[in-house]
Order: C-alpha cells, then sequence, then structure tokens
C-alpha cells in the first residue's frame, strides 16, 4: 500500500514499462493543446528525450529508437513532460513547426468514426509527406 502511494504522490519518477519495457507516449501541441500522435519510449528514448529535448520515440515496427523528424524535420521540441498516476503513460508536450502525421496531417488524429463505423475526415493536410519523404 504504501508503495502504490509513492507512485501515486510520491516526488520519485519510477516509470512502469510493459512486458515489452514500453511506455506509451502521448504527444500534445503544448501552445493548441492538439493531440499529435501516440507512440512508444523505451529506457533509452526516455533518457534521449530528458536530456537533448527532442521528442524520441522507440519504433516497434522498425525495433529501433528514432527522433521526432529524423526523416521527415518535422521534430517535436519538448517544453513538458508528465506521467500519470499509475506511472504507466506520458504526456509529452511539445512545440512543433510542421505536420506530424507522416499522412501529410498536423495531428496524427484526422479522421472522425461515425455511427455507422465509417470513417469521416475532419482535417485537411499540411504538407506533401511525397515531398517530404524520400525512400
Amino acid at each position: 500500500m504504501a508503495e502504490k502511494k509513492e507512485i501515486e504522490e510520491g516526488a520519485e519518477f519510477r516509470p512502469k514499462f510493459n512486458e515489452d519495457g514500453l511506455l506509451p507516449a502521448i504527444a500534445q501541441d503544448a501552445e493548441t493543446n492538439e493531440i499529435l500522435m501516440v507512440a512508444y519510449m523505451n529506457l533509452r528514448s526516455l533518457e534521449m528525450t530528458l536530456s537533448c529535448g527532442l521528442a524520441t520515440y522507440y519504433s516497434r515496427s522498425r525495433k529501433k529508437v528514432w527522433q521526432k523528424g529524423e526523416q521527415s524535420g518535422h521534430t517535436q521540441k519538448v517544453e513538458q513532460v508528465l506521467v500519470d498516476c499509475d506511472q504507466d503513460c506520458l504526456l509529452v508536450k511539445v512545440k512543433v513547426d510542421a505536420g506530424q502525421c507522416h499522412v501529410g496531417y498536423n495531428s496524427c488524429f484526422y479522421r472522425e468514426i461515425q455511427k455507422d463505423g465509417s470513417l469521416k475526415l475532419v482535417a485537411e493536410k499540411v504538407y506533401d509527406p511525397g515531398k517530404t519523404y524520400k525512400k
């Protein structure tokens, strides 16, 4: 019980990584409060984020640490990192200079689920990913 209270209300940061060693991290625009994306951090990417001030994540598909913007140039300058009560999720408040979704939108949350299960586009593209991502 005392350990739970320490995790929930104490001053020590004790992140609770999942069985894969990952922690969900929600990126939020520090100025507009728009949710930009959800990604994951492992211990290394979390340490890099805190030390260099640029959001750095762990790619589950590529199995590697990556800094947001390393390909697109659309970086996330970290203003604040918040941890939830259980210390198993992060909210990363960032300053951005361009669209954050690899599809070309400002946010990865650009479609609304309708009652019939279809998706409705609720945003406009802010950049051309074909010009930004050269493979």
